[in-house]
């Protein structure tokens, strides 16, 4: 048995030369148990600035290639895919079907419950301040951790912007015709988040660790300011903007359809986590960038895919709290304050 590296380009010459690929392909002649040849590529993904730098997005790579190669007329065939364990050997996943991951079960009450609480009585707790100064001292420790590589940055907002989770698959995952929100408010959102990100994408000197996915439904509270968070998202690194506008729009969001007095103690958390978050992490620098991810936040918050029960009418606000952010060159969260108490 032999095998032989397969360059990504056979005679790299002149302007046509291919450089690079998005593997390490090796061509290993076989000796077969009745002692017949046979010549297989083992196909190992290699880590790159492509949308390959998580190891998560081989394994996608390797499984799509898997279950689509057969689909297409003359082409070579996938003879398996599998894994590679820590002792080299092999584990084939080809009668496989979808994957599963297992975590340990947490027992509390998500922080969406508080904020419900919150907004039926208008009434705040000392509780209640702990807790959002909790969150906002947790998400500065969180983000004084720099990130991998400036690239994991530009691909973060690159996920931010055209990812199925990010602005345009919430877009697209509007239906038609939705009340406040008409496809041409979306796409003129969608087309001015676009330009953000051709302003944003270069500041990768920002790249921190990040939650990712950091709302009231992944925060589990138990006694006092005790709390464990839930489904770390879109691997866990870019701008601590993303976990910041994330948590601080639900203040906003659970205090719509409110009167004012009764609005009045989610505004306090409101401001209560933005400055506790701004004054901790020296971060000025955050409201200058947060603008495509309050966006994103509110065209989630917005989405009757997402959020059935909401009225035209706050659709509106969120939408239009979206544009304004959008329209300006720095956030300010008074906006959202302004809106809260209406």
């Amino acid at each position: 048995m032999g095998a032989h590296v397969l360059a990504a380009d056979e005679r790299p010459v002149g302007e046509s030369a291919k450089a690079i690929g998005y593997g390490r392909p090796l061509r290993v002649d076989l000796e077969l148990p009745d002692g017949s040849a046979r010549q297989v590529v083992f196909h190992l993904p290699e880590s790159n600035d492509f949308g390959h730098d998580r190891r998560s997005d081989r394994a996608q790579a390797s499984l799509l290639a898997w279950d689509t190669f057969g689909a297409i007329p003359r082409h070579a065939a996938a003879l398996d895919v599998g894994a590679i364990q820590e002792n080299g050997s092999l584990v084939s996943l080809r009668r496989t079907g979808e994957l599963y991951l297992l975590t340990e079960w947490c027992p509390g009450r998500t922080y969406a419950e508080d904020l419900r609480e919150v907004a039926a009585s208008g009434q705040l707790t000392a509780r209640d301040h702990s807790r959002a100064r909790s969150l906002a001292s947790y998400l500065v420790d969180v983000h004084r951790e720099r990130g991998s590589h400036g690239a994991a940055y530009t691909r973060s907002v690159r996920d931010l912007v055209g990812g199925g989770e990010g602005i345009a698959g919430i877009v697209d995952g509007y239906p038609d015709d939705v009340p406040a929100a008409p496809r041409a408010r979306l796409e003129s959102i969608e087309r001015s988040c676009l330009t953000w990100r051709f302003s944003t994408k270069r500041r990768t000197s920002r790249l921190r660790r990040i939650h990712g996915d950091f709302h009231p439904f992944n925060v589990v509270f138990r006694e006092r300011d005790d709390f464990t968070v839930l489904d770390a998202s879109r691997g866990a690194e870019g701008d601590p903007a993303d976990d910041v506008t994330s948590m601080a729009l639900n203040y906003l969001f659970f205090a719509l359809g409110r009167a004012p007095g009764q609005a009045q103690g989610l505004a306090t958390l409101w401001s209560l986590f933005w400055e506790t978050y701004l004054s901790a992490a020296g971060d000025d620098d955050l409201l200058d960038v947060a603008a495509p991810f309050v966006a994103w936040r509110c065209l989630v918050l917005a989405c009757p895919r997402w959020y059935p029960g909401q009225r035209a009418e706050d659709r509106d606000l969120l939408l239009g709290l979206a544009e304004r952010a959008l329209a300006e060159p720095r956030f300010d969260p008074q906006w959202g304050r302004q809106i809260i108490l209406g």
